[in-house]
């Protein structure tokens, strides 16, 4: 039986990270992780602009990919639907099904990320305090927790059983005091998180490159060039 080739893995571990990290752990399947230090402006390199033109990471190359010819995937929900084909685990099967989770995926990738890191930046990371944007987010933030913990006050997981919707979701909740929320405040979510934190894949994905992430936490290496590089003119550079 040939053994199969290890998939590529350009990450750093951010929440989006996170989701891929996990997906791979449950799915037992072998990747290499190739570092892109986004506080250093790896992403800007152009080796990995050609894989992932939009200078964000996580990306993967599937050295097996469809017909057996290598794929290159940028974005993270994109990446997790491709695994989960793949492999044929973590979703539904059942049209109805599907689709209920692909609408819970889209609610993560278009309102639970984008909202809960914008929150995440004006309250943690934005040169000066602008309470206008800070309020915004964080209210925001809080009300999309509420769907989530109405949603998992009638179904156990976001999309009936365990899936990719839930790997996408728990790593933009974990960082939820950042985000200025209380888990106290949703003990719906909070049982969710909980159960999911508990999950050796899950465990074991928070421990790639655990390390790297103290640069992006204050006082532990974040300094202004990572700043310049994470949120200033540089990303707005033609590469």
């Amino acid at each position: 039986m040939t053994q199969q080739q290890p998939i590529q893995l350009y990450y750093w571990p951010t929440p989006n990270g996170h989701k891929i990290t996990i997906m791979l752990e449950e799915l037992g399947l072998p990747y290499e992780v190739r570092p892109v230090d986004i506080t250093r402006g790896d992403q800007f390199d152009p080796e990995f602009l050609r894989i992932s033109p939009n200078n964000k990471m996580p990306a993967i190359t599937d050295p097996e990919g469809p017909g057996g010819e290598p794929l290159s995937l940028f974005e993270s929900g994109a990446i997790l639907i491709y695994l989960a084909e793949k492999s044929g685990r973590f979703i539904p099967q059942e049209p109805a099904a599907y689709y209920s989770m692909m609408q819970w995926l889209m609610f993560q990738m278009g309102g639970l990320g984008p909202m809960a890191g914008q929150a995440h930046h004006f309250r943690n990371y934005a040169p000066e305090t602008i309470d206008y944007a800070v309020n915004r987010y964080t209210n925001e933030v809080h009300r999309l927790y509420g769907v989530m913990d109405r949603r998992l006050a009638e179904s156990e997981y976001l999309a009936g059983e365990y899936s990719i919707v839930d790997m996408a979701s728990w790593p933009w909740v974990r960082p939820h005091e950042r985000q200025g929320q209380d888990l106290d405040d949703f003990p719906n979510l909070k049982h969710w998180f909980q159960v999911i934190e508990e999950r050796p894949a899950v465990q074991r994905a928070l421990e790639v490159l655990a390390e790297a992430s103290s640069r992006g936490k204050e006082g532990s290496g974040f300094d202004e060039k990572a700043r310049e590089i994470l949120f200033g003119s540089e990303q707005y550079r033609q590469h």
